[in-house]
């Protein structure tokens, strides 16, 4: 996929959203479930603070609300998707990285 080099971080990352949306595999009851959880658990990116093993902590972007357990985040860094779990500290990131959706569904 190309994006386009004058979007936003936020924008880009909303492009890569609705092109897994679109491409997201609707064969059983149980994938449309997940699909239509996902879209509606959806919100505009917004950089949050993730926390990582040994106290690394990085700039990401939420693009899921919490359930309040999980959330999907953006890390910038790796170019991926990951499921992090809500903490007294904030988002922790458990090592659970992929596709937006894939890392959604994974709950």
């Amino acid at each position: 996929m190309m994006l386009d080099p004058d979007l936003s971080v936020a924008e880009r990352i909303e492009a890569m959203i609705g092109e897994e949306i679109v491409e997201a595999p609707i064969g059983t009851q149980t994938e449309c479930n997940t699909l239509v959880a996902f879209q509606t658990s959806l919100v505009p990116p917004f950089e949050t603070t993730v926390n990582f093993s040994g106290g690394i902590t990085q700039r990401c972007w939420s693009v899921t609300r919490t359930d309040g357990s999980y959330r999907v985040v953006y890390l910038p860094l790796a170019g991926y998707f990951s499921l992090c779990v809500e903490s007294d500290f904030g988002p922790l990131d458990i090592g659970v990285h992929g596709s937006a959706l894939g890392c959604f569904a994974s709950v």
